[in-house]
């Protein structure tokens, strides 16, 4: 194999930081595509800072294609979206570090419970509130035993909402489809069940009306049953469908600047360990990110990045700042760039590909990118 190109096909460019570029056109067609599906409400969900791709970002792109809700993690991530200027109505369903009552009136950010406890913290908290009510979403478990209140509690959850009525406002009831990914619509009959005997408890309790919701993206684009008033979509935002029967929109980018290239014989060992041998002579190019900045350490055979359309597979170890691409018979300058991911499919990798060569899903790609790596907006 010659070891230079007759006609160099890339010139040198200038180095660039390793880049995540979020696409706010493909968040918008991914809610024109769950909107498709469904008479219901959308809520885009942008926990984990909007899957990773800045949840102001990609809120306000879903809000401009018609979602109606966000919905967050923590009532503090809420508070950033009212800070810059969002108004739609938020809903906070985990709040792991507690929930700061008089913060989220004011804020006008609904709060969903899922214990008994939880509820009853919320209603001594709220007691101080003079001017309104903290608004609730009842969270029932329908089947994932990860939190949710039990059907065999829910009567005791109601009794303590009637005597809260003064501090809370029950505007809602939630719940989760434990197996929608499979897009089986016969698995997720359990959970619809729970979510219609749970709705009908609250009401037969004198609450409403309701906002009911149960339904994430996969059963958004698989099975209308689950819908209700309000559908949650987070992954499909951003391109991700679990159960991967609907083709969505890639809205992440990730690229690179090659930092070294080198020309080595057969023979070769690259990376720690020497864990790959090169079997010929190979053009070798070092791009600078590694594990610090969300790419696997551990990968499937078959991960690789595109450089100049080509498609050049990663080889030997990933490091804590590098990987190590074989480039073929491309001879690659320093500053030249690699996409990492993509949705321009062909030779650029997707994320779908990443959470496979990762031995995991593609919300870890998207969630994992590290905080070294700059943000941009395509």
């Amino acid at each position: 194999m010659s070891t230079t190109l007759t006609t160099p096909r890339l010139t040198l460019s200038r180095m660039h930081a390793p880049t995540l570029h979020t696409i706010p056109a493909a968040v918008a067609a991914n809610v024109e595509r769950m909107r498709s599906a469904t008479d219901a409400r959308i809520m885009a969900v942008v926990k984990a800072d909007g899957y990773g791709l800045g949840a102001v970002v990609v809120a306000r792109a879903a809000i401009a294609a018609g979602a109606e809700w966000l919905g967050v993690t923590d009532a503090e991530d809420a508070a950033a979206l009212r800070r810059a200027g969002i108004e739609v109505p938020i809903l906070a369903w985990l709040n792991p570090s507690g929930v700061d009552a008089a913060r989220a009136f004011a804020d006008h950010v609904d709060i969903a419970v899922g214990s008994v406890e939880e509820l009853r913290q919320l209603i001594a908290d709220a007691a101080p509130l003079a001017a309104g009510r903290v608004r609730v979403h009842l969270h029932m478990d329908t089947g994932m035993s990860r939190g949710g209140v039990p059907l065999e509690d829910w009567a005791e959850l109601l009794r303590l909402a009637r005597s809260g009525r003064g501090r809370i406002e029950v505007v809602g009831v939630m719940g989760h489809l434990p197996c929608a990914d499979a897009a089986d619509p016969a698995l997720n009959a359990p959970a619809v069940l729970r979510m219609r005997q749970a709705r009908d408890a609250v009401l037969r309790a004198g609450f409403g009306p309701l906002l009911v919701h149960l339904a994430a993206t996969s059963g958004t684009l698989t099975d209308p049953a689950t819908h209700f008033d309000l559908v949650r979509v987070g992954a499909g935002l951003v391109g991700i469908d679990p159960s991967e029967t609907v083709p969505l929109h890639g809205a992440a980018r990730m690229t690179a600047s090659v930092v070294h290239s080198s020309v080595v014989p057969a023979g070769t060992p690259v990376g720690y360990g020497g864990a790959f041998v090169t079997e010929r002579t190979s053009h070798l190019s070092v791009i600078g990110l590694g594990y610090a900045d969300g790419i696997p350490r551990e990968l499937l055979a078959g991960a690789s990045v595109a450089i100049d359309g080509i498609r050049c597979a990663i080889v030997g170890r990933v490091s804590m700042d590098q990987i190590v691409v074989d480039t073929g018979d491309l001879s690659v300058p320093r500053g030249a760039t690699a996409v990492v991911f993509g949705p321009e499919g062909g030779a650029v990798p997707s994320v779908q590909e990443w959470g496979r060569w990762a031995g995991s899903i593609p919300h870890t790609v998207v969630t994992g990118i590290g905080s070294r790596v700059e943000r941009a907006i395509a």
